[in-house]
C-alpha cells in the first residue's frame, strides 16, 4: 500500500473513533438524570459506587497479538466518609432545630436516623468497607479471566499502594484474589513513602491555582440557583422561615443529600428514610454542582490556568518507564498501583481518555461530557493492556480501559481501540516536555 494511502487510512480510523466518542459523550449528558433515577449514587460524583457488573464486550486483538503485560492505576474501594465534619454540617443544624422544638415528625425521624449513621461511622472515618473489598476482589477476578495469558505460570505481579490503609487493603484483597486463581504467581506488595512522589503526588504550585478568583466567581454564578431546597425545609421544620436563623438552607440541603447517598458505600442494603426527602431532580442539581467543581479543580480548566492534570506527570512518566522495562522481558506479568481519586481523575485528563482533556470556560458544556462520576467511582481504575506476537515483536500494541471498558486516546491509530506503543510514547513524552519547559519559563 502506498504511504499516503496508509496515512489516509489511519486518519479515517482516527476521525471515525473520535466522532463516535463525541456522539456518545453528547448523549451521556442528556442521560444523566435517567442514570440518577436508576442509581442515585451517581449524583455524588467521587462517592459514586463502582458498577455492579461490567459488560464483557472487549474487541478481539489484531491477528497474532496476545496480551502479555498490564499496567494499572486504581482508586481504593468504597469507604466510610473521610472526616466527621462532612456529617457534622447537617447534623449540627438539625440538632439546633431539635433543641428549640422546631422539627416536624418527619424531621424527628430523620434526626434519629442521622444519629444512627453517626454512631455507625464513629472511629471508622476513611476505612475501607466490605463493599470496597468486594469491588477490588471482582476487578481482580475479571482481570484474570479476561487476560489469563498475563497471569500464567509464575510471572511477577508487582503491586504498589499509597500509605493510606484503605488503599493498602484494596491492594491486598486484589492480590489475594489473583493468588486464588493462580497460586504460582510471584506476587510482591509494597506501600512506602519512598514511592509517594509518583503514587500520590500533590503538586504544591498547581494546588494554589485550583480555584482562582476568576474561577470562583464563575463557579458561584453556576451553582447560585442549584443549592437550596425550600420544599425539603418545609418537610423537616415547623417554621422554615424562623429556622433559617439556625440553618443555612443551601449547605444543609447539599450535605444532607451527601449523608444519605454516602450510605451506599457503607451499607448498600440499607434504605435510609432521609433519601425519601429528595427527588431525582434534587440529586441531579447536586451532581451538576459537584461535577463542575471537580472539572474546575482537576481538569484542564482555562479559568484556573488549565494545567492541573500535569500534577500527575511523574506518575505518567513512571508508567511509561515501567512499561518500557517490562516490554524487554519474556514474561513481564503486571504492575498494579492503588491510590486515590485526586490522582486518578487528573491522570485520566492528562491522558485525554474519552475526551476528558476538554478545555472550556462554558461550565454548561461540562455536563454534556458526563465527566467525574464516570471516571472515578470508588474502585475506579485505568488499565493499559499490552499485546505482541512474541518477545521479539517490536510493534507492541496496547489498549486503555477506563473502569474495565475500552476507551479512546487523542492519538491516531489504524487498529482502534488498540494503539501502537511507540506512538503513545512519542505523543505523551513530548507533551510532558512541553509542559516542563513552560513551567521553567
Amino acid at each position: 500500500m502506498h504511504v499516503r494511502e496508509m496515512m489516509n487510512k489511519r486518519s479515517r480510523y482516527w476521525l471515525l473513533a473520535v466522532g463516535l466518542w463525541l456522539f456518545a459523550l453528547a448523549g451521556q449528558g442528556q442521560q444523566v438524570l435517567d442514570i440518577i433515577k436508576q442509581k442515585p449514587a451517581y449524583a455524588s460524583c467521587n462517592y459514586n459506587t463502582y458498577p455492579d457488573s461490567i459488560p464483557d464486550n472487549l474487541t478481539p486483538a489484531p491477528k497474532g497479538k496476545r496480551p502479555f503485560y498490564i499496567s494499572h492505576y486504581g482508586r481504593h474501594g468504597s469507604r466510610y466518609i473521610n472526616k466527621r465534619s462532612g456529617y457534622d454540617i447537617p447534623y449540627k443544624m438539625m440538632s439546633m432545630a431539635n433543641d428549640v422544638n422546631e422539627l416536624t415528625p418527619t424531621g424527628i425521624r430523620v434526626y434519629k436516623e442521622m444519629n444512627v449513621i453517626l454512631e455507625d461511622s464513629e472511629d471508622r472515618w476513611g476505612d475501607l468497607t466490605e463493599l470496597g473489598m468486594i469491588q477490588h476482589m471482582m476487578i481482580a477476578r475479571r482481570m484474570f479471566k479476561r487476560f489469563p495469558e498475563v497471569f500464567a505460570d509464575s510471572v511477577t505481579v508487582a503491586a504498589r499502594s499509597t500509605v493510606v490503609p484503605r488503599c493498602i487493603m484494596s491492594m491486598e484483597v486484589a492480590m489475594l484474589e489473583l493468588a486464588q486463581h493462580n497460586p504460582k504467581l510471584n506476587i510482591t506488595m509494597d506501600a512506602s513513602k519512598s514511592t509517594q512522589w509518583y503514587m500520590n503526588h500533590q503538586d504544591p504550585l498547581l494546588r494554589k491555582s485550583k480555584l482562582t478568583p476568576q474561577a470562583q466567581k464563575a463557579y458561584d454564578a453556576y451553582i447560585a440557583n442549584r443549592m437550596g431546597n425550600s420544599r425539603m425545609m418545609e418537610q423537616l421544620f415547623k417554621n422554615p422561615d424562623v429556622v433559617k436563623e439556625l440553618v443555612d438552607e443551601s449547605f444543609f440541603n447539599y450535605y444532607l443529600m451527601k449523608m444519605g447517598l454516602f450510605l451506599q458505600n457503607t451499607h448498600p442494603e440499607f434504605k435510609p428514610y432521609l433519601m425519601e426527602l429528595f427527588t431525582a431532580k434534587d440529586f441531579y442539581n447536586m451532581w451538576q454542582i459537584d461535577n463542575v467543581l471537580w472539572y474546575m479543580k482537576y481538569g484542564f480548566c482555562p479559568l484556573n490556568g488549565g494545567d492541573y492534570p500535569y500534577s500527575q506527570r511523574h506518575l505518567l512518566r513512571q508508567m511509561i518507564a515501567d512499561a518500557d522495562s517490562c516490554i524487554r522481558l519474556k514474561q513481564p506479568g503486571a504492575q498494579l498501583r492503588y491510590g486515590h481519586d485526586t490522582v486518578l481523575l487528573p491522570l485520566a485528563c492528562l491522558l485525554g481518555i474519552n475526551g476528558y482533556d476538554l478545555q472550556t470556560t462554558d461550565l454548561g458544556e461540562i455536563e454534556k461530557r458526563g465527566w467525574s462520576s464516570s471516571v472515578f467511582p470508588m474502585g475506579g481504575n485505568v488499565q493499559f493492556v499490552f499485546y505482541r506476537s512474541s518477545p521479539a515483536d517490536r510493534d507492541v500494541l496496547f489498549k486503555v480501559l477506563l473502569n474495565e471498558q475500552e476507551a479512546t486516546l487523542p492519538i491516531r491509530t489504524d487498529c482502534a481501540p488498540y494503539y501502537h506503543w511507540k506512538d503513545f510514547r512519542r505523543y505523551y513524552l513530548r507533551k510532558l516536555r512541553q509542559y516542563e519547559k513552560k513551567r521553567k519559563q
